[in-house]
C-alpha cells in the first residue's frame, strides 16, 4: 500500500490537532509521519509491544499506538500519536479511525481496479464477473466507455499516475496500465453520452497529457457498454480504432470506434481478398499508373461529393481542365468518377490500396 495514502490523512490531522502523527509497519518502520526527521526511523521494540498487546491502545517511547489490523486480526500497520496523556489516546483512536477507513478504501479499489482489468483482459469467466462484483459492491449495469491512451514516441511510467489523479475522486472510474505504452481508461458515464461527449472526455486526457508531461498519444474510443461483461469487447473497439485510425485517419488523434466506417469493414478483410478485388477493379492499367497530381485530383473530387463545379474552385483550375482529368482517368482505369457507383468502387479501392500498403503487401 502506497504512503502517500496515510501521509495525506495524517497532514490534515496534524493541522486540526498541532500534533505529530504517524504509521509504522510490521518492522516497526516509520513509513509515513508528518514530522520528516522521524522517516525511515526504526522502532522493533514499539512494535513487538503493539503485537504482544491485548489493549488497544499501547503507550511506548512517549508516543501513543494503536494496530491496523487486516482481515486474519494480523497487524499491518500502527498508527502513533506523539504524546502518552490522555489527549494523545483520543488523537490516536481518531486517527486510527481515518487512517482504517483510508486503507479499506484504497485496498477496495485496487481489488475494483484488478478486477476490471481482468475483464477487459478476458483473463475472468463470464459466470465469474457476476460473484465476483457482488463481492465489491461493483454496479454491473451501468453505462461506461473504454478509452485507450497510445503513447506515441516518447512514454513516461508517471502517465498512470497523471491521468489517475484527474479520476481520483470518482470511485467507479478505473486508469489501468496495460503496457509501457497502452493505458486504459474506464469511465462510469450518466444519461447517454454522444461522441461529442466522449471525444471531449478523450479530449481532456489527450490535453492533460501533452500539458503535464509532454507526451503525444492517440486515444482509441470503444463503444458505450451497459454490461461489466461487455467491457472486453469495447477495450477491443478502442485497439481496433486505434489500428484502423494509424491507416486511414492519420492526422487524427482521438478515434471513434463508431466513426471508422468502410475502413472497419477494410481492415477486417484478408489481405488475399483485398488484392483480388484491386486486381478486379484495375483491370485496365494497375492503380500506380495514376501520378500523385491525379490521386491529389481524384481526393480532392470526392471531398466536394462528386461536384466538378465546386472541386474546379477549389483546385484553381478550370473546369474544363478537372472534366480532362476525369476522362484521363476513366481511360486508364474504366471508372467514370463523375458515375456514383463508380465513384464508390474507386473510393474503396483507394481505401483497400492504403491498407495494403500498410501491411507492407501492395
Amino acid at each position: 500500500m502506497s504512503s502517500s495514502v496515510f501521509q495525506s490523512v495524517i497532514a490534515q490531522l496534524s493541522e486540526a490537532s498541532e500534533r505529530t502523527f504517524g504509521v509504522i509497519d510490521t518492522d516497526g518502520c516509520v513509513i509515513s509521519c508528518t514530522d520528516v526527521s522521524l522517516l525511515t526511523e526504526r522502532w522493533p521494540e514499539a512494535a513487538l509491544k503493539i503485537v504482544g498487546s491485548e489493549e488497544a491502545l499501547v503507550t511506548f517511547g512517549q508516543k501513543t499506538f494503536r494496530a491496523i489490523i487486516n482481515g486474519s486480526n494480523i497487524m499491518e500497520y500502527a498508527v502513533f500519536c506523539v504524546g502518552d496523556d490522555e489527549l494523545a489516546r483520543t488523537y490516536c483512536n481518531l486517527a486510527y479511525i481515518a487512517l482504517n477507513d483510508a486503507k479499506v478504501f484504497y485496498e477496495e479499489k485496487h481489488d475494483r481496479g484488478t478486477f476490471v482489468k481482468n475483464i477487459i483482459m478476458d483473463n475472468i469467466l463470464p459466470g465469474d464477473i457476476y460473484v465476483r462484483a457482488k463481492e465489491l459492491h461493483f454496479a454491473t449495469e451501468t453505462p461506461r466507455a473504454v478509452f485507450l491512451v497510445r503513447q506515441v514516441g516518447h512514454t513516461d511510467v508517471a502517465a498512470v499516475d497523471v491521468l489517475s489523479g484527474a479520476f481520483s475522486d470518482k470511485v467507479q472510474d478505473f486508469v489501468i496500465s496495460i503496457n509501457e505504452t497502452d493505458i486504459a481508461v474506464v469511465k462510469q458515464l450518466s444519461g447517454e453520452p454522444t461522441n461529442e461527449e466522449l471525444a471531449k472526455i478523450a479530449k481532456s486526457m489527450e490535453d492533460l497529457l501533452r500539458t503535464e508531461l509532454y507526451i503525444k498519444t492517440v486515444i482509441g474510443i470503444g463503444t458505450v457498454v451497459y454490461h461489466l461483461r461487455e467491457l472486453a469487447d469495447a477495450y477491443k473497439e478502442a485497439q481496433t480504432a486505434i489500428d484502423v485510425g494509424k491507416v486511414f485517419d492519420t492526422e487524427k488523434s482521438i478515434i471513434n470506434y463508431e466513426n471508422l466506417g468502410i475502413g472497419r469493414l477494410i481492415y477486417q478483410l484478408p489481405t488475399t481478398l483485398c488484392e483480388i478485388f484491386l486486381t478486379e477493379v484495375f483491370k485496365k492499367n494497375s492503380i500506380d499508373a495514376l501520378d500523385q497530381e491525379t490521386l491529389f485530383t481524384i481526393n480532392k473530387f470526392f471531398e466536394n461529393n462528386l461536384n466538378v463545379s465546386e472541386t474546379s474552385r477549389k483546385l484553381f483550375v478550370h473546369r474544363n481542365t478537372l472534366v480532362y482529368r476525369l476522362e484521363k482517368i476513366k481511360k486508364l482505369t474504366g471508372l467514370d468518377l463523375r458515375q456514383f457507383d463508380h465513384a464508390i468502387v474507386f473510393k474503396v479501392a483507394l481505401m483497400v490500396r492504403k491498407y495494403l500498403s500498410s501491411r507492407d503487401i501492395y
